[in-house]
C-alpha cells in the first residue's frame, strides 16, 4: 500500500509492505523513508512494515510556523494507530530521539524500540567532562549549518552538515547527487526541528516507566557522545534494555550493513517476544 494519511492536522506520504506484526520504521532529519529502502524487503519477511516520510520531508506535508519533536512524537502515534497498536518501532537519530519520547508518553503503543545514536544531547550531563571539548566543536560546527539555513542557502548549509557534522570533509563531493537534492530539500526542517528547545531533551524518569523491551544502539565509527548518550538511556530502562555496538558502523547501519541490520532487528524483535 502506498498512499497519504491524515494525522493531527498534516498529510503525511506513507508505505505499507509485508505481512505480520506491525513495525514502523523513523528515520532521522534531512532523509525520508527512502533511507530504508536497503532493509524493507528483508524485514516484510516477517513484518508488516510501515515506512513514511515525516512532517516537513519529501513527499510529506511541511506546515508553517515553528514544529516541535512533540508534534512528530503524535504524528508516530497515530500511524502505529492506524497500523494496528501495538507496534514494534525501529528509528533512527532524530527519529530514534521522537521514539523515545513517544515511549515516555504512551508507552502502550509500542511493543517493542530498537533506536539507533539518538541525538539527545540534553541529557549529557556535566559530569561527562571529557567529552565537551568534541561537544563545542560539534555545536559550532551546527552554528554554521544553521546560520546558512536561517540566511536561506539550503544547500551550503547541507554541504556544511555532511562535511563538517554527518560525514568528513570531502563527504559531500562523493554522495550521489540525488541525495543531495533530499538533503537540500529537507533542509528547512532541520532549522525548525534546532527551533524546538527541547529538540534535545528526554525526561529520563518517564522513560523508566516504558515496560517493553529496547535495543540501544551505536556505531564504533560514530562520534564519542553517542556511547554515553546511549548507556544513559540503558540506565535508564535498566534491565529492560539492551546496549549493543555496532562494529563497523557509523550513524546509518540500515546504509552501511543493510541485511545484517535487517537480520539483527529481526531477531531483537522475535527474542523480546519469547
Amino acid at each position: 500500500m502506498t498512499g497519504r494519511a491524515r494525522v493531527n492536522g498534516v498529510d503525511l506520504y506513507c508505505e505499507v509492505v509485508g505481512e505480520g506484526e506491525p513495525l514502523v520504521l523513523v528515520h532521522g532529519s534531512w532523509v525520508d523513508h527512502e533511507t530504508w529502502r536497503r532493509v524493507v524487503p528483508r524485514l516484510a519477511q516477517s513484518f508488516r512494515v510501515l515506512v513514511y516520510d515525516r512532517r516537513g520531508h519529501s513527499r510529506s506535508e511541511r506546515p508553517p510556523g515553528q514544529g516541535s519533536r512533540r508534534q512528530d512524537e503524535d504524528d508516530l502515534a497515530s500511524l502505529i494507530e492506524i497500523l494496528g497498536a501495538p507496534a514494534h518501532v525501529a528509528a533512527n537519530s532524530f527519529g530514534a530521539s521522537t521514539a523515545l519520547g513517544l515511549a515516555t508518553r504512551r508507552p502502550e503503543l509500542l511493543r517493542s524500540l530498537s533506536a539507533h545514536e539518538p541525538p539527545l544531547m540534553g541529557i549529557v550531563g556535566d559530569e561527562d567532562r571529557q567529552l565537551r571539548p568534541v561537544l563545542r566543536a560539534m555545536e559550532a560546527a551546527l552554528d554554521g549549518v544553521l546560520a546558512a539555513l536561517r540566511a536561506g542557502e539550503d544547500r551550503a548549509g547541507a554541504q556544511r552538515f555532511v562535511d563538517d557534522v554527518a560525514v568528513g570533509p570531502g563527504g559531500w563531493e562523493y554522495m550521489p547527487e540525488r541525495f543531495r537534492r533530499t538533503i537540500t530539500a529537507n533542509a528547512p526542517t532541520f532549522a525548525d526541528e534546532h527551533g524546538d528547545p527541547d529538540w534535545a531533551r528526554l525526561d529520563l524518569a518517564r522513560l523508566d516507566g516504558f515496560p517493553g523491551p529496547a535495543l540501544l544502539t551505536f556505531g564504533s565509527e560514530s562520534p564519542p557522545w553517542f556511547p554515553v548518550i546511549v548507556g544513559k538511556l540503558a540506565t535508564a530502562l535498566g534491565g529492560r534494555a539492551r546496549m549493543r555496538t555496532l562494529v563497523g558502523d557509523g550513524h546509518v547501519p540500515h546504509l552501511t550493513h543493510p541485511d545484517r541490520y535487517a537480520d539483527d532487528l529481526t531477531a531483537f524483535i522475535r527474542s523480546a517476544a519469547m
